[in-house]
């Protein structure tokens, strides 16, 4: 089994330290997820943006700005804007009504409920609401996304399951509990460069092995 806290230390030499996001705070985190489809982070922070400069990052801002101001922004994040738009709205919404205009809160509750809660808005998902805690400075486990959950099982971590995605998910948060990074901070820089590794030298196809740090500790490249 390779060593974990050797691997990050590597990637993080050869990438560099990765950006957080700009958003802040739960409420800022849920937009960004929602900010873009399948697009470039550059451009989600250039929607996300443009969503502050103009209209205002509060969910009151959001759910008064007319759709008219609205649907020329969703349209730089991708297809089907009016999709995007309503997404922003239900998040204004919930977050009025179900948490009295204030997410932060939730900062406050146990780590369970709170993921719970983030649960109630669009395409937050399970790790999607693992990485707004951790951003937070909450985290309990790794988040992963696609790039860098292919990167680990690529080293040797659980097993890859073609078709098991969550199955795959799971057995690899199992294999590298017992290695992971002490405290939010450290954990969201090893998810980000675990994300920056698969999207740049780990790719779906056409991995670029002979170039990889990690390549000697990897049972992918070796085979």
């Amino acid at each position: 089994m390779p060593d974990l806290k050797k691997i990050l230390s590597t990637l993080e030499r050869y990438h560099g330290p990765a950006p957080l996001p700009v958003a802040r705070g739960p409420f800022e985190l849920v937009l960004w997820e929602n900010a873009v489809y399948l697009l470039p982070d550059e451009r989600r922070a250039e929607v996300f943006e443009t969503l502050r400069r103009q209209v205002g990052l509060t969910p009151e801002a959001l759910g008064k700005a007319p759709d008219d101001v609205l649907l020329p922004i969703a349209a730089r994040g991708g297809m089907r804007p009016e999709v995007r738009v309503l997404r922003w709205r239900e998040i204004a919404r919930i977050t009025l009504e179900q948490f009295d205009g204030n997410l932060d809160q939730i900062l406050a509750w146990d780590y369970a409920k709170a993921k719970k809660a983030l649960h109630r808005f669009p395409s937050i998902g399970e790790p999607g609401a693992e990485k707004i805690l951790m951003y937070c400075g909450m985290a309990q486990g790794l988040p992963l996304e696609s790039n860098g959950l292919r990167v680990l099982v690529r080293l040797g971590y659980g097993r890859a399951y073609v078709k098991k995605y969550g199955a795959m998910y799971k057995s690899v948060q199992e294999a590298i509990a017992g290695e992971l990074p002490k405290g939010a901070g450290r954990i969201a820089r090893a998810h980000l460069v675990l994300r920056a590794h698969g999207k740049t030298l780990c790719k779906d196809a056409s991995p670029r092995c002979f170039e990889c740090p990690v390549a000697p500790q990897c049972a992918f490249a070796a085979r």
